[in-house]
């Protein structure tokens, strides 16, 4: 009975998850086209980004672990490695941190560009794939982390330990959103891209650069 509420709660979860952030992102979408001194009369970009996100919808609810592996396939081959090379440059846009995990099979560190959920001493990440993704699993083979973040106009690596939550990755994001637009985008792409959300808490241990 317990397992079953748990996938009760997942698949709640991700309906809610995978609506509100195509609804945004819709939203985004007609909002950019309106906007456009050079787009067209004809709404035709915003109305196929709106039937892609139907079908995305769909598709989220239908077959999570087809969505979940184009998804992860895509942001290892084109999205992680171009966020890795800006960090590397220093060339990072603001709302973006990123997560170093002890890979749980080579031993090896492991980075990812996550979103920006500094909130004090504490580090939040609401990861998009659950324990299905591969990050997720390293820390929790291991919760001994660090997290890159911007300190001004600097980056510097900051020490944590992980912690998986029960907590509402829905209700978690809109807490750390607030006011901040970047936050609110990274929320509707996650939102979006994701099957089964859950959140992450990493207790920083120092502010001091290593």
């Amino acid at each position: 009975m317990e397992q079953y509420d748990r996938m009760e709660t997942l698949s709640s979860v991700r309906r809610r998850a995978v609506v509100t952030g195509s609804i945004g992102a819709a939203v985004l979408s007609w909002l950019l086209w309106r906007i456009d001194p050079t787009a067209g009369n004809s709404p035709v970009q915003p109305m196929v980004v709106s039937a892609l996100l139907v079908a995305n919808v769909v598709l989220t609810v239908v077959r999570p672990d087809l969505k979940r592996a184009v998804v992860a396939a895509v942001q290892r081959a084109v999205v992680n490695p171009i966020v890795g090379a800006l960090f590397r440059i220093g060339v990072v846009p603001f709302g973006y941190a990123l997560l170093e995990t002890t890979g749980r099979k080579s031993g090896l560190p492991r980075r990812i560009p996550v979103g920006n959920g500094l909130c004090g001493n504490t580090f939040w990440i609401v990861a998009e794939h659950g324990i299905d993704a591969g990050y997720v699993r390293n820390l929790i083979a291991d919760p001994h982390v660090r997290v890159k973040l911007r300190r001004g106009l600097r980056f510097v690596w900051v020490d944590g330990v992980a912690t998986m939550t029960s907590d509402d990755p829905l209700r978690r994001q809109r807490e750390l959103c607030g006011w901040h637009p970047l936050r609110w985008l990274n929320a509707i792409t996650v939102r979006t891209l994701g099957t089964d959300l859950v959140a992450v808490r990493v207790d920083l241990q120092t502010l001091r650069p290593r």
